[in-house]
């Protein structure tokens, strides 16, 4: 696949995954909360463990979005680095090839925002986008329940891939943002969230803004042969 950003509607699910991509610059232009119903309702036909469906879901757009952005915005004089993560998001210790694979994703993008790797302040400012959903007229909200494991888990991962294979079919696009799970505490007390459930993830979710240097970023996968084994 290219690496131009897609912004037509997917006309299969291959198409989707292949167009699909992490989106740090959205336009401006609203998102009728009918498809996000319709997204989320498709979305929850995942698989899922003994159908526990432990997703939770809440959706910011409109008025409430802007508001709880400016909370968090006002929050981040005080504490610009969170309210503490609800878990660790990656390992302590991460061994390779993982922390090149992390370490040049992080590179790439910078590079294509124009921020010097040594640029401290720079690089929180665009971490800070974060909290404005990269500027998506919706914001979506995923808790699960702290007494729920890693299969669980496996089962939330997929509902949210669902989530952005489905945006991609209406010609929208995402981004799963952990980095939410940094402001827990103000999240559940704009949602309403239960603090017997984890704030696992946000996702920005709107239209791509095509002219956004950013949006150009399509990570690199390893090939088939370095994950898969076959026998026969």
């Amino acid at each position: 696949m290219s690496d131009t950003l897609v912004t037509r509607p997917s006309r299969s699910v291959t198409e989707a995954i292949q167009t699909r991509r992490s989106v740090r610059d959205f336009l401006s232009d609203p998102v009728p909360e009918a498809t996000v119903r319709e997204i989320l309702e498709i979305a929850s036909r995942a698989a899922s463990g003994g159908n526990l469906q432990p997703w939770k879901v809440n959706v910011l757009s409109g008025a409430a979005r802007d508001e709880f952005v400016k909370t968090v915005a006002q929050r981040m004089k005080e504490m610009p680095f969170g309210e503490g993560p609800e878990y660790a998001i990656y390992p302590r210790d991460l061994g390779e090839p993982y922390r090149a694979r992390r370490g040049k994703v992080a590179m790439d993008m910078y590079a294509l925002v124009g921020v010097d790797r040594d640029d401290r302040e720079a690089r929180a400012r665009q971490m800070g986008l974060n909290f404005s959903f990269f500027g998506a007229p919706v914001g979506i909200f995923i808790s699960i329940d702290r007494a729920m494991g890693p299969p669980q888990y496996a089962d939330l991962g997929i509902f949210l891939g669902n989530i952005m294979l489905l945006a991609r079919e209406r010609g929208l696009h995402t981004c799963a943002q952990e980095a939410w799970s940094l402001w827990g505490k103000s999240i559940r007390e704009f949602t309403g969230i239960p603090e017997e459930d984890v704030v696992f993830c946000g996702i920005a979710l709107g239209h791509a803004n095509p002219d956004a240097p950013v949006n150009a970023l399509r990570t690199e996968r390893a090939p088939l042969e370095e994950f898969a084994t076959f026998r026969s």
